[in-house]
């Protein structure tokens, strides 16, 4: 199993973290389609070619192929979006944000997969991303459609595991060489 030779690569002063990635993936609540999608838009996110090489392949057998494709759909439009609205936000400048984006972002109107689905891989990226403003808008839509504290957590507590995993197994590969 690719999640257990991923635990294997993190060094034992980041133990805490081997044990949160078996648990926010083993024992997370969130249905299938949500975990694997939000394990896959993070693992992108995270740039971290070993977590995105581990998790993939398992991400890829737990979810649909539509469901696969908005994942990594959520992941790229995240990546663009949260330079932008985060830098429009951090400029004191506030005329900035009455200009038009502009950029096309069609595939959040129409993702593919179940709108909730979307919008929580969404905002697991724009956790790792550092986006206020579009973790506010993502949490508003799903706390709108219903979708609990917890849920919204757990998908924030992914992403922050994935992330932390990243940075200490590339770390340790720098370090090695």
């Amino acid at each position: 199993m690719a999640l257990d030779e991923l635990k294997s690569a993190i060094p034992d002063y980041a133990k805490d973290l081997r044990l949160n990635l078996g648990s926010v993936i083993g024992n997370s609540d969130l249905p299938q389609q949500q975990l694997w999608g939000t394990v896959l838009a993070c693992a992108i996110a995270s740039r971290s070619p070993k977590v995105l090489r581990e998790l993939e392949p398992e991400a890829k057998a737990n979810l649909s192929a539509e469901a696969y494709t908005a994942a990594k759909s959520a992941a790229a439009i995240m990546a663009m979006n949260n330079v932008f609205y985060r830098t429009r936000h951090l400029l004191s400048d506030p005329e900035y944000g009455n200009l038009r984006a502009g950029l096309r972002m069609n595939v959040i109107g129409n993702p593919g997969v179940e709108k909730v689905d979307f919008e929580l891989w969404s905002l697991a990226v724009s956790a790792i991303n550092g986006c206020g403003q579009c973790l506010d808008s993502h949490e508003q839509v799903l706390r709108k459609a219903g979708v609990e504290r917890e849920t919204i957590q757990e998908a924030v507590k992914i992403a922050a595991v994935i992330q932390a995993v990243g940075v200490t197994i590339d770390s340790e590969a720098v370090l090695a060489e």
